[in-house]
């Protein structure tokens, strides 16, 4: 069942939350918009950016934009980093880090209640590693 934050959710913004959601590469809305396309045939790439960035304003979905690239989304919005491959732009999710490389003493930034961050790592990954 989809989060109640998609209140009075449209078909086509399941579909899009549904595929997004069953793929862990982090696709562009064009990839995405291929994807969704399977299944309604007549869906607009407008219709993606639109419903995406709905979903990413509610905080259903995350909006990954990194180095200045094309934006990048994930269906998985439970506490996480991400790791981008510096050759090709695969980006990978990673859970488990020491509490200790992301702790912040909040009280250190003045005027600020902090909520969240978001924390990318840069690498190059097996496969470019592989092919070189």
């Amino acid at each position: 069942m989809l989060e109640q934050k998609v209140n009075r959710n449209s078909h086509q913004r399941e579909v899009i939350l549904e595929e997004l959601r069953k793929v862990k590469l982090h696709p562009t809305a064009t990839t995405l918009y291929k994807l969704v396309c399977k299944r309604l045939p007549k869906i607009s790439l407008g219709t993606i950016y639109r419903n995406l960035d709905l979903l990413s304003k509610r905080g259903v979905i995350q909006k990954l934009e990194v180095n200045g690239s094309t934006a990048r989304y994930d269906g998985n919005t439970d506490r996480h980093y991400h790791i981008c491959c510096t050759n090709c732009g695969r980006i990978d999710d990673i859970y488990h880090l020491s509490k200790e490389l992301i702790n912040i003493d909040s009280t250190k930034i003045e005027g600020y209640v902090v909520e969240g961050c978001h924390m990318n790592f840069y690498g190059i990954c097996s496969d470019c590693r592989e092919n070189q």
